[in-house]
């Protein structure tokens, strides 16, 4: 299918959405001057999302370059926003047409067969308000969600606390603070001085190291220059440490020719030495208090899914790693942990990961969380154990594809480790 036919058929589907949706809200409110006010806002709404969504095809057909603006980011996730609503609604009320559709089928039937007063019936019986109103409440949750989302929601850092205790966690790492950020995003950025906020909560976490586990860029190694200076004044007593993720290898540059490659990703990993991060390619540092030690081991991106880059190699980055050494592993994509760490002969005792964004859409309580994430991935968020390892999925720091966040917050990530009272 070409890309014309597909647009056509899209915005031909939006436009008989749109009518669909304006029709059956109208018929909550009758004739009335509430109704007359109701369809210039209607039109207002929608002649914006229209008016958005123009611009955002003039902007992808002319090579997707540049910053992001407010207004942009704001307006393409007004159109998806506008969708999503428009589409929850008209599923309500199809539900309610095809029934009608079918007692009208009905009495068609009756009238056929001359049954008793069966003419007077009507072909198709009006719309139940009920119904209207409901789907319009129901629809209304994640439209407002939504527009908190790409306006507050994808810069309301939050910080979440655990704690986890080893037994052989040496003595001199007991209260040891280590600070995890992911997913950085930063091609989505829009706004400088909202991202300030999110460093400032870190320092003030006072970590001894920062970990961040993948994706600083969307795809090109250009979109985190604006944010170097912001991110290089993380502080952190014993170092910070990162890897790639999925999206750090999206960068344009000629496949062919490996002297490009080498030139394309010396110039990408020399950006995080002007940040201040140690870059950890399928590598291993130690980290030394007081003569004793523990290993942070970082690989490549590593991903089950046949589309992801695997250049992730466990058996380099532990070479130097001794059996009984505490390691914490540094790897983006969680599902290593299920087909690699978990199975692998050298002891892993924490690793943490990014990647899933928890979808940027779900919600968090005390003993249940939920995410459209969870049908995509079998460890999606937070903690995880099994076999005295841990995982730990960080939400993200920053954002991808849609403009906001909703319920899933951006993450900084705080983990004590402590050592077991059990060894004395």
């Amino acid at each position: 299918m070409g890309r014309a036919v597909f647009i056509s058929i899209f915005v031909v589907t939006f436009i008989l959405l749109d009518i669909y949706t304006f029709h059956g809200m109208k018929s909550i409110l009758g004739h009335g001057r509430g109704s007359k006010l109701f369809v210039w806002v209607y039109v207002a709404i929608s002649c914006f999302g229209y008016f958005s969504a123009i611009q955002l095809y003039l902007y992808f057909i002319n090579g997707m370059g540049g910053v992001k603006t407010e207004l942009f980011n704001f307006m393409s996730g007004f159109v998806f926003t506008l969708l999503i609503t428009k589409l929850l609604f008209s599923s309500i009320l199809l539900v309610q047409d095809v029934f009608r559709l079918l007692i009208g089928s009905f009495h068609y039937i009756l009238s056929l067969l001359n049954i008793t007063n069966a003419q007077d019936i009507p072909f198709i019986p009006e719309r139940r308000r009920f119904v209207a109103t409901a789907g319009t409440l129901i629809a209304g949750i994640p439209f407002f969600s939504m527009l908190y989302g790409i306006t507050k929601g994808k810069y309301q850092y939050t910080v979440e606390k655990i704690t986890l205790t080893f037994k052989d966690l040496p003595k001199n790492f007991d209260g040891f603070r280590l600070v995890q950020i992911s997913d950085i995003h930063s091609g989505s950025f829009d706004n400088k001085d909202k991202i300030i906020p999110g460093i400032e909560m870190i320092n003030a976490l006072k970590p001894d190291i920062v970990c961040f586990t993948g994706d600083l860029v969307n795809s090109e190694k250009e979109e985190i220059d604006p944010y170097i200076d912001i991110f290089s004044k993380i502080e952190a007593r014993y170092g910070k440490y990162a890897i790639l993720g999925n999206h750090d290898y999206y960068g344009s540059y000629n496949r062919s020719d490996s002297n490009a490659e080498q030139l394309y990703f010396n110039d990408f990993f020399n950006r995080y030495t002007k940040m201040g991060f140690d870059l950890l390619n399928n590598a291993k540092r130690s980290i030394s208090i007081g003569g004793e030690s523990i290993n942070l081991i970082g690989v490549e991106n590593w991903g089950a899914g046949r589309w992801f880059p695997k250049k992730g190699d466990l058996n380099l980055a532990t070479t130097e790693v001794n059996s009984d050494d505490f390691n914490i592993l540094l790897s983006h994509d969680p599902t290593h942990w299920d087909e690699k760490v978990l199975s692998y002969q050298k002891h892993i005792h924490l690793t943490l990961s990014g990647h899933t964004h928890g979808f940027q859409f779900g919600f968090q309580l005390p003993g249940f969380k939920w995410s459209p994430a969870q049908y995509r991935y079998k460890r999606w968020l937070g903690l995880y154990e099994e076999n005295e390892k841990f995982l730990y999925i960080n939400r993200g720091f920053g954002f991808l594809g849609f403009p906001g966040r909703v319920g899933m917050w951006p993450e900084i990530t705080l983990i004590e480790l402590k050592r077991s009272n059990l060894t004395g």
